[in-house]
């Protein structure tokens, strides 16, 4: 993601969090991860986790020895995340997704909660996200609303974002297997999105 987006969404960062039924939204992610199997003992990155709303959720779902690493690009976001979020189960990274400062084959599984269309070029954040992630682990691109209104809110958003299209489940789907992924569940509705693959 360019700086101009990271500067985007440092502005919006307070403002965030009043935009959405928080309470309604957890629920939805905490059964969202639960049909994704996720386990009281992976290890996770939070890909563009904002202002912590699915990092919460991935720690409601973890047991003592789960780990979350939440990465975004923006500072503004990770302070305000910080703020929620007290548990030394997270750690919390300034970060390019296309660039993580985590170990190759490290984590269990990888979401990308209302971020993926934000990647200047997925193939390389995908490329990126496969190297972090362990043989048969987890990479989920997902959102909470459908196609068309998570690019009719971009479209309006912004010269930063107007331009950050979430194309079709299956053309996502399609890059993912280029890049070695067994993609395993497509979903693209008008009210839910969600890519799921394994790494090899």
């Amino acid at each position: 993601m360019s700086s101009a987006k990271a500067g985007f969404f440092d502005g919006i960062a307070d403002k965030w969090d009043g935009w959405d039924d928080l309470e309604a939204l957890g629920r939805k992610l905490d059964a969202g991860l639960a049909q994704m199997g996720v386990g009281p003992e992976e290890t996770i990155v939070d890909v563009g986790c904002g202002t912590g709303n699915l990092t919460q959720a991935l720690l409601r779902r973890l047991g003592p020895r789960g780990r979350v690493v939440a990465v975004d690009l923006s500072p503004r976001m990770i302070e305000v995340a910080r703020g929620k979020v007290a548990d030394e189960r997270v750690t919390w990274h300034v970060a390019d997704a296309r660039r993580l400062p985590l170990g190759s084959d490290s984590f269990d599984r990888v979401v990308c909660y209302s971020v993926w269309p934000h990647f200047d070029d997925v193939a390389e954040t995908g490329a990126e996200l496969a190297r972090v992630l362990r043989s048969n682990g987890s990479l989920h691109v997902w959102h909470l609303i459908g196609r068309a209104r998570v690019n009719e809110i971009h479209a309006s958003a912004g010269p930063a974002v107007h331009n950050d299209i979430l194309v079709p489940a299956a053309d996502t789907a399609e890059v993912l297997a280029r890049l070695g992924f067994e993609v395993t569940q497509t979903i693209d509705t008008d009210t839910h999105y969600l890519v799921s693959a394994t790494k090899a």
